[in-house]
């Protein structure tokens, strides 16, 4: 199977679905994580195009850790906007990752980047198996499933796919730890510890799943469905 993630910020598919991500790569499967923005306003010392720089660095040492392919689409921290540009940058991410099972963020997330990303992972999903939507990679021959992650802060209920993760919290402690510069950046802006933070939210979750710790997602309705014979986000056989 193939998995295709989608965060709007270099580290957000590590704190939100990292885990799950961590699993499907080490049973075989193969994982894609795509990066909408560059992360060029998260520091407080560096220049844009030096946090910029070594935020990509960042990303490509979490993808190496379970071996996951990277995506880096490059749009400015902050100023992620619904249009054919950033669109169709989304449906090549589709096309290049060739998904069965896309996960994105909710468009009820606190963040505007967020919001956005998720708005467009939605509306890339069909588009992408369209031939005469014409972009750089051909079109894809089917519709993947597409799947909602936890918000920041667990701002949403009711996500009804849970995946225990808790053999391998160390490996994703390792991806998100792989961003280094962000452990100031989020305790001068949020004054949290981004692996506390994760830790307990995965730890909350996984007290619905009855483990220690788990990831939460929503299957997200659509039409055309996915293919019928497409297996589910927790199906991990």
């Amino acid at each position: 199977m193939r998995l295709l993630a989608i965060g709007a910020h270099p580290d957000d598919v590590d704190l939100l679905c990292g885990g799950t991500l961590a699993r499907y790569a080490a049973a075989g499967h193969h994982v894609t994580i795509a990066v909408a923005t560059n992360g060029n306003v998260g520091s407080t010392t560096l220049s844009r195009e030096e946090i910029a720089a070594v935020r990509h660095q960042e990303a490509a040492n979490s993808c190496a850790v379970i071996g996951a392919d990277l995506i880096w689409m490059d749009f400015e921290d902050e100023w992620l906007f619904d249009n054919r540009e950033t669109r169709t940058v989304f449906i090549d991410a589709y096309r290049q990752a060739r998904p069965d099972i896309v996960i994105a963020h909710s468009t009820g997330d606190y963040h505007p980047d967020h919001r956005i990303a998720g708005q467009l992972a939605a509306d890339a999903r069909i588009p992408s198996a369209v031939p005469l939507v014409e972009t750089r990679f051909p079109a894809l021959a089917s519709i993947p499933k597409l799947y909602t992650m936890d918000t920041v802060g667990q701002l949403e209920g009711g996500l009804d796919v849970l995946v225990d993760i808790s053999e391998v919290m160390d490996t994703k402690v390792s991806m998100v730890t792989s961003h280094a510069s962000q452990k100031d950046w989020l305790a001068h802006i949020f004054d949290m510890s981004y692996v506390e933070f994760m830790q307990q939210q995965n730890a909350v979750r996984g007290a619905e799943l009855g483990v220690t710790y788990a990831e939460a997602f929503r299957e997200v309705p659509s039409y055309p469905p996915a293919r019928p014979d497409l297996a589910t986000l927790g199906d991990l056989a």
